[in-house]
């Protein structure tokens, strides 16, 4: 949704000038949105949260009922989400994990390893003997699976399919796969095969990458309990009103467990979950003119929002306007129809969203910037030019 919820649209009006900017979360709206994922999902399908799309600890708590586990991809991740939601199954994935990772996450007693590379298994399975006694370590191999010609042509964003640093070569990970099940690694139990090929992948190409990965994984020739086909389902920042088709892509996945009883499925959406719940919020500072343009300049920018700049998109957003004005000098205020939003860095680089139709806009007012929910705080550069880090507030109405 591009216009914030009354309860975010209250509190971005409230806020004095000095606290701003700020994150603004409605976990009523997140809850929402998670139950009816959940809701989408056939019986045997277990959702993971990656939570590197956000780690904060209140975003965290409040997936808890709707998840079945949260995906972690670093030592400081698997720490943080441990101490956040205590309890809860937790899957350690991403390519170079360090001997102390690996050794912080079986002293964590994490659920389930998915494993890049033969070096890696190797680590984990010396590790796991002295740190693991008494119990078998489940491990995933992740394989950087081909897949047909186009299927991943939609992706915004592609971890597979073609040389990348994430996963083994199908061959690599059969080798690792026979490993796992031949008594090379007495302390490892092969629990199933992980991929995570693209991101940006809308529900009918999220199904046929999904049939692909079960489709190589149960031609091994060996039981496997599980297979994590990933996450990256298409958010829109385009269109923000068009979301990913959970029913179509939860239909498609329930034709696949019915094809493979024995199978279950995991997914690991982390974008998709919290990206609505989310906005930037702001004030202009400044309009001005330039060579035919019209800018206003917001209190921070791309240092706090980084994902317009990452993504080289136009970052959704609604004007709220503010009719009071404190000051003794006049207050600037926009000509024409459309204003490009920029930030405070000095760099040209720092746009927030182009061309935006804003009418009459003026210094003053205030601007929510939507889809601010996932990669957007955790993902920018803080400390360039040193500006006052933005506020967070996490809105519930339903408590």
């Amino acid at each position: 949704m591009t216009e914030p919820t009354p309860a975010v649209r209250d509190r971005v009006l409230s806020l004095p000038c000095t606290e701003l900017p700020a994150y603004v979360y409605d976990l009523t709206a997140l809850r929402t949105h998670a139950a009816a994922v959940r809701n989408a999902l056939p019986e045997r399908v277990e959702l993971y949260y990656a939570a590197k799309a956000n780690p904060e600890p209140e975003i965290l708590a409040a997936l808890v009922p709707y998840v079945d586990g949260y995906e972690v991809s670093s030592g400081g991740e698997l720490a943080h989400v441990a101490k956040a939601v205590p309890g809860c199954p937790l899957a350690f994935g991403g390519p170079g994990k360090t001997p102390d990772e690996v050794r912080a996450a079986l002293e964590t007693g994490v659920e389930r390893f998915h494993v890049e590379s033969a070096y890696e298994l190797r680590v984990l399975a010396e590790l796991a003997g002295k740190y693991a006694a008494g119990r078998r370590v489940a491990v995933l191999p992740r394989v950087n699976l081909p897949v047909a010609d186009g299927s991943l042509a939609g992706s915004s964003l592609a971890m597979g399919g073609r040389p990348t640093p994430f996963g083994m070569d199908p061959a690599q990970a059969v080798a690792a796969v026979r490993a796992l099940t031949d008594g090379t690694y007495p302390h490892l139990e092969l629990r199933g095969i992980h991929a995570h090929l693209a991101s940006g992948l809308e529900a009918a190409e999220q199904v046929a990458v999904a049939e692909s990965i079960v489709g190589w994984a149960t031609g091994l020739g060996v039981p496997l309990a599980e297979v994590n086909v990933g996450g990256g389902m298409h958010v829109d920042y385009a269109d923000p009103e068009r979301r990913f088709d959970w029913a179509e892509y939860g239909s498609g996945l329930a034709r696949l467990t019915e094809t493979h009883p024995e199978l279950i499925l995991r997914i690991e959406p982390g974008r998709a979950l919290t990206a609505y719940c989310g906005w930037y919020a702001t004030e202009v500072l400044d309009v001005k003119h330039s060579h035919g343009e019209e800018f206003g300049v917001v209190r921070g920018g791309t240092h706090h929002l980084r994902t317009p700049a990452t993504k080289g998109h136009d970052q959704p957003c609604s004007v709220l306007p503010v009719d009071t004005w404190p000051h003794p000098w006049p207050r600037p205020a926009a000509d024409g129809e459309l204003v490009t939003l920029a930030g405070q860095l000095c760099t040209p680089k720092d746009l927030l969203a182009r061309h935006v139709p804003a009418p009459g806009l003026r210094a003053g007012d205030r601007v929510a910037f939507s889809l601010a929910g996932a990669y957007a705080w955790n993902i920018s550069h803080h400390d360039f030019l040193m500006h006052p880090r933005p506020g967070f507030h996490f809105l519930d109405t339903a408590g």
